[in-house]
């Protein structure tokens, strides 16, 4: 996925510093990024209007400015797709999991069972989800796509939980129950 990479070099801790912190702000609340010098490596959207390295002193660099200003293309309705580079590190079934939640374009939705077939990993709907939850990138790599087999929401870990996936889910005009 060039120039989106999802890797399993190691990264630093949730609680570790990274190379690059950006926060930006945005419908949801604000969003903090960070990134290891070359991708953008977390997303996290504020909940509770705290995020995790609230503490930390931002330290703005080129990818972060590039994602923060494709986040707000999204956000403004202008961009559909994401190009800037990312890495994540994982589990191989995770990165298989997140490299197919890549792919589930703009508007459209997935569903667990359909996202495990589309990774080639059966229709293990249940440990996809719980790949999905784990996704360190979402927005990035979009896991607010993906609904149960029914189309409802059963959840989402970002934000202000299934507030936030209701909203992306409306913004993108995904129907859902």
């Amino acid at each position: 996925m060039t120039p989106r990479t999802l890797s399993r070099e190691p990264q630093p801790s949730l609680f570790d510093r990274p190379v690059g912190l950006l926060r930006t702000s945005s419908p949801l609340g604000r969003i903090e990024l960070t990134s290891d010098g070359f991708a953008v490596t977390g997303v996290q959207i504020e909940r509770d209007g705290r995020l995790p390295r609230d503490g930390y002193r931002e330290t703005s660099i080129d990818v972060l400015v590039t994602a923060a200003e494709q986040l707000a293309e999204y956000f403004d309705g202008a961009r559909r797709r994401f190009d800037v580079p990312v890495a994540a590190e994982g589990t191989p079934f995770r990165l298989r999991v997140w490299s197919a939640l890549a792919e589930v374009p703009f508007g459209r939705a997935s569903t667990y069972g359909l996202l495990g077939h589309d990774a080639g990993l059966g229709v293990a709907g249940r440990a996809v989800g719980g790949a999905v939850r784990a996704n360190p990138l979402p927005l990035l790599v979009p896991c607010h796509r993906v609904l149960s087999s029914t189309g409802r929401v059963v959840g989402y870990s970002q934000g202000e939980g299934v507030q936030t996936k209701l909203w992306l889910l409306d913004h993108e005009g995904i129907p859902h129950r």
